[in-house]
């Protein structure tokens, strides 16, 4: 999709060394923005979580319902990443919260650089708890580190519950996996909450994972509870 995470660099190139070359500088650069990103988020007792999922999962939505649970207890702040438009960061600033949105054009995920540039729009020193809501993908944004603490992997029950298999590498980055839009599980034949389960610990064991629904609020209590968690862990 996009040149400069390598999505295409299995197309075959008498170039291709040269090519891997240039990605693994862009990786290694990105790496060291992730690291001051990092140093600004801990400077300023900020808590970042990097939010990742294919398009449709209800990244949105959860982080409507995460902030209205969590108002009064903590001062949110969301990065919104998409390839166009800024509907997701308006749906959030009618809850009271800044959001910034980052327009990628062609790029498949965000980058260091992005939210680098994103937080000089943000009051650092008045937000405890960072969202970095990155682009509708299960591939490239596992890719590139953000700064972040943490990061969350969004499974829609709509999707299916062989995605964990089928992109192993997003899921077992997880520090956290919520599988969404639980309300739904009863008009669904073909998703079985505990296949995924067992398909993510395959990968990892030690993954957490909350089956909740944004819109009916089942669920969401260990999320939340984890949220809370987080400003002592680090």
């Amino acid at each position: 999709m996009c040149d400069e995470c390598g999505c295409d660099a299995h197309v075959a190139s008498p170039n291709l060394s040269k090519r891997i070359e240039v990605i693994e500088n862009l990786l290694s650069a990105n790496d060291k923005r992730a690291l001051h990103n990092r140093e600004h988020f801990d400077a300023h007792g900020i808590t970042a979580l990097n939010l990742m999922s294919s398009p449709g999962s209800g990244k949105t939505s959860l982080l409507e319902a995460t902030i209205e649970a969590l108002s009064g207890e903590m001062r949110i702040a969301v990065i919104e990443g998409d390839l166009e438009t800024e509907n997701d960061a308006l749906r959030i600033r009618r809850h009271g919260v800044p959001a910034v949105q980052i327009t990628t054009g062609m790029a498949c995920h965000l980058d260091a650089g992005m939210v680098h540039d994103a937080m000089h729009d943000l009051d650092l020193d008045g937000i405890d708890l960072l969202f970095i809501e990155n682009v509708g993908n299960l591939v490239c944004p596992a890719g590139f580190a953000l700064g972040q603490h943490a990061d969350v992997v969004l499974l829609s029950v709509t999707e299916g519950d062989d995605k964990p298999a089928k992109y192993p590498v997003i899921f077992r980055q997880a520090d956290r996996v919520l599988i969404t839009k639980s309300d739904l599980l009863a008009h669904l034949d073909d998703f079985d909450p505990q296949r995924a389960i067992a398909a993510i610990h395959t990968l990892d064991d030690q993954i957490s994972i909350d089956v909740l629904s944004s819109k009916t609020g089942a669920g969401m209590e260990p999320w939340l509870d984890w949220l809370r968690g987080l400003r002592v862990s680090w």
